[in-house]
């Protein structure tokens, strides 16, 4: 009976985290998906349209970069209640308020702060509250929202907003903020019972290392700027090289559809081995570099399927295992550890689309291509290197309980003290 209650409580832990995510993650796409009666109803073109996304994803990581302390002394119905309430408040503001374009940047921003509220409030529930031998398939599940949110903002279009205009959609954001409020507040007597998170903060000395975490962040700069670049560009380019607007919203779905399989089950397979995470996230960056140079190389529309689906499914497939690698890896602070490695997707979120669709502008598609596998191949090198200043540290600087790395199935490859 206990065990049936501890998978219970494991199965609603990832489903919360997940569900989070995905609330704080789809305005921008929603915004994407209804652009079009938006910009008629609001009177904005083009560029404005990339200084909102910009501006959800930079609040976004600017307020996990100076937030994220919070995250170390608040509870998690805290964090939670807090999440509810920017979503409600962006969401209905946007809903009902927005009347001017320059209004929409404002509530834009509010969802930004949601977001990370949301990630940061997921990624402190995987990394605390899970088994560890249940982490990696938690952040597989968790990080699936994202390319769930991109199928989500999809679908909208030719429900809600067929049916009740685009505002719908935020009115619908900002009634689930108001289900998370309740559900945080329903919860308060159980976290009660934990006692103050400020009393069992770790010392300094069981932190990550600062630098191999420093160049997880800015690898996951490059890598998602590079990825959201593949996301917001990849039916356009489509497109323009023979598929119909039909053909390239199917490949984004089976792209987004092979991303989400490939994540949980990178997840899985990570909660089978000890450690050696990093060289498969390098791995998959790796392939992504490949599958961006191919779409460039090759225009045409076999090649746009084929390497376009791989991309996906390949390439985009390392944000969860990379934040899982980064809690275990962040010793007693796994939260302040994940939250580098959220703040830099975040950071990589704003300056991707908007660089690159200036470079498509200044240059071509084509060339636009190219420096994002560029990006990718970037992205890989600094995992490498952040992995050998990990692998240094634990061996300088071992922690207290045992810790296996390197991987390994049935045992670790090493053991830090012996």
């Amino acid at each position: 009976m206990a065990r049936s209650h501890g998978r219970s409580a494991t199965v609603s832990v990832m489903l919360g985290a997940s569900a989070l995510t995905t609330l704080g993650a789809i305005p921008p796409f929603l915004v994407g998906a209804q652009a079009v009666l938006m910009q008629r109803d609001l009177g904005f073109g083009p560029s404005v349209l990339g200084v909102v996304v910009s501006t959800f994803f930079a609040v976004a990581a600017l307020g996990t970069i100076f937030g994220g302390g919070l995250l170390e002394r608040w509870s998690r119905r805290q964090t939670q209640l807090l999440a509810g309430v920017l979503v409600a408040v962006g969401g209905f503001g946007l809903a009902l308020g927005v009347r001017h374009w320059e209004v929409l940047i404002a509530a834009m921003a509010v969802l930004g702060l949601a977001n990370a509220a949301c990630q940061g409030t997921s990624n402190q529930a995987v990394a605390t509250a899970l088994p560890p031998h249940r982490r990696g398939i938690g952040f597989g599940i968790k990080q699936s929202a994202v390319p769930a949110a991109i199928m989500f903002g999809g679908l909208a279009v030719p429900t809600m907003t067929a049916l009740f205009g685009w505002r719908s959609t935020f009115l619908v954001t900002g009634s689930l903020g108001l289900v998370v409020i309740a559900l945080a507040l329903l919860h308060q007597e159980e976290d009660g019972q934990q006692g103050p998170r400020a009393n069992t903060r770790p010392a300094p000395s069981d932190h990550a290392p600062r630098g191999p975490l420093l160049l997880c962040g800015l690898a996951i700069t490059f890598a998602s700027a590079a990825a959201n670049f593949l996301g917001a560009y990849l039916a356009s380019w489509a497109h323009d090289v023979g598929l119909t607007v039909g053909q390239a919203g199917l490949l984004m779905a089976a792209g987004s559809g092979s991303s989400i399989a490939i994540r949980v089950f990178a997840g899985h397979r990570a909660d089978r081995r000890f450690g050696g995470n990093l060289i498969i996230v390098a791995s998959q960056m790796a392939a992504g570099a490949l599958c961006l140079l191919m779409i460039g190389l090759l225009a045409v529309p076999w090649a746009v399927v084929v390497f376009g689906f791989l991309s996906f499914g390949l390439g985009w497939s390392w944000p969860g295992l990379f934040l899982y690698a980064a809690a275990r890896l962040g010793r007693d602070a796994p939260t302040k550890a994940s939250s580098v490695v959220q703040a830099g997707a975040f950071v990589g979120g704003a300056i991707g689309p908007v660089s690159f669709g200036l470079l498509v502008s200044a240059v071509s598609f084509q060339g636009a291509w190219f420096v994002a596998a560029g990006s990718f191949v970037v992205a890989c090198a600094l995992v490498l290197l952040a992995r050998i200043g990990f692998r240094r540290d634990l061996v300088r600087r071992p922690p207290a309980t045992p810790f296996g790395y390197g991987g390994g199935t049935h045992e670790p490859r090493h053991i830090t003290g012996s």
